[in-house]
């Protein structure tokens, strides 16, 4: 009794789930004047005044019954949002998400205790894979700590999705399996996927009730790797799922309709807690520089990656992308790895071909550089008095600015956590005050003082907009779901989404600034341009450094992630020096 009144004194991570507040609709004036705000940079007093004017016979016409009818929604569901966002955002999508909707990161290791070391691939994998088991076990037990933003606590429902989760093709629409149970909820699949050399092994990663230990993954991945070292190559099925939606799941049926044991097989690789890739390369990695690791976690071997599952953990032969802990030698005897072999035909087989050239040849396409800035970080900028991810923000505005002489409508991810089911909002950091002080900052005329006066605007009016899409009152989602309201209702597309105003301030998914800042730890990410002529942006803030990863595409003469990023680090500079010369 005692023990039970213990634990039940602890929190359970998905315990206040219940409880979180419904995602809110925020009013529809308010929305429409925020909107009129963000395009201001983007057009000339003419289009303003066309823009404005298509605004308010929105909001006083067409725009007011569909807001009528989103607020009827809303009462029906704790998040009016959830399933339209999974089908827009994800399942409707038909290009290859593999290549341009997936995200990669590198695995920060190398800079403490495991620098790149050939020969080192399955020792490191099996203690990173071990202690991503351990990480599954505490959230099955529902003992990773909720978390909170101050007080407040966040919605964990994410969490469910990172094990035992895939993405199924469809012909005009994709479906999302989750098999992940927590204990108290029943059954969970333990199994790992592993790809190696284009074959396919699985084991369990649970052996009579207790996980595997490091030695004992070590056994299993040296019998994988032993047996595809030694033998020919299998055909690579998995570069399928980086083809178009549709393809693959043509193929798909396909594959199902040559043998029926391929669907068993496909399933198996569904329901696994996650995919491990075992990767011939050696990327080059530094601290400071992880280009080529990011660019190969994002865009690399195509066979050693299954592009539907939600986390692909991938080991190269430099050991390079892991983790670390203590382990037993002592090995059970446990079963050792089957081997998933699919029925293929002479079709699949140039189909696996085919969908490899055209991968190689869009991610060869990609420019991406991922590089620490170490001149200063976090520590420094908060003793300026400034917010760390605002000093980014504006320095990249800057940064674009200097580089194309325009202004460049940006995505900056905020999160809805603290709303049920709640994801993300768009803050548009292009406002008008950020224009106001690049221009400032570009102007020899100008004062110290005067360009500190702006920057300091232009900081109050970002933070405020954090603040604000933070607390589901940003526009940017309440626009899209006024658009499908009438798209569901039959109605002709509003005026509103067919102005320039629109798609030129990033509406509608073009943003030329796709951003999105990582977190405050080790962790970093990555991911390709929103639209052609633009760039992906990922940061992650630390005590003492900036590690950037910035991409954009190659067969675009305008843009250059490598001058970007190096012209950005100038402007890291140029802000922190404004904020001391004007004290002087």
């Amino acid at each position: 009794m005692e023990k039970q009144l213990l634990e039940s004194s602890e929190e359970r991570t998905f315990q206040y789930q219940d409880s979180l507040p419904s995602l809110p609709v925020p009013p529809l004036d308010e929305s429409l004047s925020k909107y009129l705000d963000a395009v201001k940079p983007f057009l000339n007093q003419e289009e303003y005044q066309r823009t404005e004017d298509i605004v308010k016979k929105f909001e006083n016409g067409i725009g007011k019954e569909l807001h009528q009818k989103l607020l009827e929604r809303a009462k029906m569901r704790r998040n009016w949002l959830e399933d339209w966002w999974l089908n827009v955002a994800y399942l409707d999508l038909r290009i290859s998400t593999q290549i341009l909707c997936n995200m990669g990161g590198p695995g920060p290791y190398i800079e403490h205790y495991w620098p790149p070391k050939e020969g080192t691939q399955i020792d490191r994998a099996c203690i990173n894979i071990w202690h991503t088991l351990k990480y599954w076990d505490l959230l099955r037990a529902e003992k990773v700590a909720i978390e909170r933003s101050g007080n407040t606590v966040l919605d964990m429902n994410q969490f469910r999705m990172l094990f035992c989760t895939c993405k199924i093709p469809g012909l005009t629409r994709d479906s999302l399996s989750n098999y992940f149970k927590t204990e108290a909820e029943g059954e969970c699949p333990s199994h790992l996927i592993v790809l190696c050399r284009g074959r396919v092994f699985a084991f369990d990663a649970m052996h009579e009730g207790s996980m595997l230990t490091p030695p004992e993954i070590f056994r299993q991945l040296r019998y994988i790797q032993e047996t595809c070292y030694s033998e020919p190559d299998g055909p690579g099925l998995a570069a399928l799922t980086s083809n178009e939606r549709t393809k693959w799941a043509e193929l798909r049926e396909y594959l199902i309709h040559l043998d029926p044991k391929n669907l068993t097989l496909l399933e198996k690789i569904q329901r696994s807690l996650f995919v491990v890739g075992l990767d011939d390369y050696s990327p080059h990695a530094t601290p400071e520089d992880y280009t080529e690791l990011t660019r190969l976690g994002l865009a690399g071997d195509p066979t050693v990656r299954w592009g539907d599952k939600s986390y692909n953990c991938i080991f190269f032969s430099n050991g390079t992308c892991s983790a670390f802990c203590d382990g037993s030698d002592n090995v059970r005897d446990i079963p050792r790895p089957e081997e998933l072999v699919f029925t293929v035909d002479s079709k699949i087989m140039n189909e696996i071909g085919h969908t490899k050239e055209l991968y190689y040849k869009k991610v060869s396409d990609l420019q991406l550089v991922s590089y620490a800035f170490t001149s200063f970080g976090k520590a420094l900028i908060r003793k300026r008095k400034l917010h760390p991810d605002t000093f980014v923000q504006l320095a990249l505005q800057l940064a674009y600015y200097k580089c194309h002489g325009r202004p460049g409508c940006c995505y900056e991810t905020a999160m809805t956590r603290r709303f049920y089911h709640g994801r993300t909002e768009t803050i548009r950091s292009c406002t008008v005050e950020a224009v106001e002080w690049c221009k400032s900052m570009l102007d020899p005329s100008e004062s110290n003082y005067q360009r500190l006066q702006l920057m300091h605007k232009a900081f109050a009016k970002h933070n405020k907009l954090r603040k604000e899409c933070e607390n589901g009152r940003g526009f940017d989602r309440h626009l899209l779901g006024l658009l499908l309201i009438a798209q569901e209702q039959g109605l002709p597309v509003p005026d509103l989404y067919g102005d320039k105003a629109f798609t030129a301030s990033g509406g509608g998914g073009n943003f030329v600034l796709s951003t999105s800042l990582t977190g405050y730890t080790r962790f970093s990410g990555s991911a390709v341009p929103m639209v052609q002529h633009g760039y992906g942006f990922f940061y992650s803030i630390r005590d003492d450094r900036i590690v950037t990863t910035c991409s954009s595409w190659k067969s675009c003469p305008e843009t250059d992630a490598e001058v970007l990023c190096r012209t950005l680090f100038q402007c890291f500079h140029d802000v922190l020096q404004l904020t001391l010369t004007a004290q002087l």
